[in-house]
This record gives structure tokens, C-alpha cells and sequence, in this order.
């Protein structure tokens, strides 16, 4: 465990050492979680996952290649088309005997 001494500033900054920032992957505008415990402050790196934004394409193309049976293909094939997207510009895979 690396032990760092480190001053308080104005506005309550503190100056994370240079050797601590880069062994937890700290740089400027990271965002970081501060948890109050009984045994002090534990500052952490806050994990964050990219969210992708669906388009009405990319609804559509998971519609049509998650159908099983015909039947599904075809539900999948009229709310593909009443989202106003042609089936046929979607790329896919039809299940056997659709």
C-alpha cells in the first residue's frame, strides 16, 4: 500500500500524487466516487459502460434475425414495415422456410 501526504486546497481540492493517479488511471475530468466511512474517505474510480442509441435500422435488423419460425418472421416483417423501413434493406437471415 502506497502511502501520499497531500494538502487541502481552496474549495476543497486536493492534489491526488502523480504516482496514485496514474497506478488507478486518474486524469483530468475522470469521475471519481467519494464514500464517508468510519475510518475515513475512500475516493474511486467511478466504471462507466457506453450506451449505444439504438436506430429504427438496427431495431429492425434485431427483429428480423431473431425469428425462429415463419410465423415470427412475418410478425417481424409487418413491425419492420410499420416502422416504415423496407424488410428487404434490412440485412438478415430468414429462418428455414420463411
Amino acid at each position: 500500500m502506497r502511502i501520499e501526504t497531500s494538502k487541502i486546497g481552496r474549495r476543497g481540492t486536493i492534489v491526488i500524487p502523480a504516482p496514485i493517479r496514474r497506478s488507478y488511471g486518474f486524469e483530468e475530468g475522470s469521475m471519481v466516487i467519494i464514500e464517508a466511512r468510519s475510518e475515513g474517505v475512500l475516493l474511486r474510480p467511478v466504471v462507466t459502460l457506453p450506451v449505444e442509441i439504438y436506430t429504427p435500422e438496427r431495431k429492425a435488423e434485431f427483429l428480423l434475425n431473431n425469428t425462429i419460425t415463419p410465423e415470427d418472421y412475418a410478425a417481424a416483417v409487418k413491425k419492420v414495415r410499420s416502422m416504415g423501413i423496407d424488410p428487404q434493406t434490412v440485412p438478415h437471415k430468414k429462418p428455414e422456410g420463411a
